[in-house]
């Protein structure tokens, strides 16, 4: 009897084990069926994450395009360079003591001097600033025995002067308009009016390009030179900024603070080409008070 009730007894422990480990099965079944979705999640994430940076750089590239493109200026002088706003203010910070010291020294408005060294040099990217650091194209001239260049100018191979650095090119840049008598009238102008000291360096012969005082002054009031002017004679002038006009039935229009042909073209819906095919441009320059045609 007792063996009886024993092999019951062992009979039931056997079946109760074989049910009780069916839910073990099961429960490690279910972690594995979530570890399988879970790639499926990251693969998305993944591909979210490229895209984002995908576009991002590219609105960051269209961006920095067209920085570039609306800040380029053109400089056409003896170097024809084309080079970017932010350049040209690092050239100014470079210079402008050294303009400074020459207008103490020699009368020359600093924002003139500045503004041809940046047209002449292209702001010391042109052939003649890097070779020879001569930032303002001065021939070698019977007085020079100091070392030479060569470069093509108005003839081949002309005789250019050659520093040992930028700052002796601005001395002499200054002894030159100082020594010549042709250039006598501009020291009778008021050392701040840097119009009348680019339209009288024009009148004096300096240059072939008819419209090298308006060059100068657009440089001279887009990058504020006139500033380093007040700093020398301790006094606050500001260029008084002329209203926005569009004259003749809406043919014209006037230069203000800040424009430049990249800018005006998107306003009048225009290619850069097409203003200066419109106003027998050969180069991106612009003064404020200027009138282009734009129709």
């Amino acid at each position: 009897m007792m063996k009886t009730k024993l092999a019951l007894f062992l009979l039931a422990l056997l079946v109760v084990s074989c049910t009780s480990s069916r839910p073990v099965v099961r429960t490690t079944s279910k972690p594995k069926v979530t570890t399988k979705k879970q790639p499926v999640a990251q693969t998305k994430t993944t591909t979210a994450k490229k895209t984002v940076v995908t576009t991002s750089s590219t609105k960051s590239a269209t961006s920095d395009s067209k920085a570039k493109t609306d800040s380029e200026v053109s400089l056409e002088a003896t170097s024809n360079v084309k080079t970017y706003a932010e350049e040209i203010q690092f050239y100014v910070d470079n210079f402008k003591e050294i303009a400074q010291n020459n207008m103490k020294a020699h009368g020359i408005p600093a924002s003139i001097t500045l503004a041809q060294g940046i047209l002449e040099s292209g702001a010391g990217k042109g052939k003649l600033a890097l070779s020879a650091n001569n930032h303002f194209g001065i021939k070698c001239h019977k007085e020079w025995t100091g070392e030479s260049v060569k470069h093509d100018d108005d003839s081949e191979q002309e005789c250019f002067r050659k520093y040992e650095h930028p700052s002796e090119s601005y001395r002499d840049h200054s002894l030159f308009l100082t020594s010549r008598p042709r250039y006598s009238s501009l020291f009778k102008l008021d050392k701040g009016d840097y119009e009348s000291w680019a339209k009288g360096l024009k009148a004096a012969g300096y240059a072939t390009d008819v419209k090298y005082p308006e060059k100068l002054i657009g440089l001279i009031e887009r990058f504020e030179l006139y500033k380093y002017d007040n700093e020398v004679l301790s006094r606050d002038f500001k260029p008084v900024k002329k209203e926005v006009i569009v004259a003749q039935g809406g043919d014209y229009y006037t230069i203000q603070q800040g424009d430049t042909l990249y800018s005006l073209s998107k306003r009048f819906k225009l290619t850069v080409d097409d203003l200066k095919k419109l106003n027998n441009m050969s180069d991106n320059a612009i003064s404020i008070g200027q009138q282009i045609k734009i129709k």
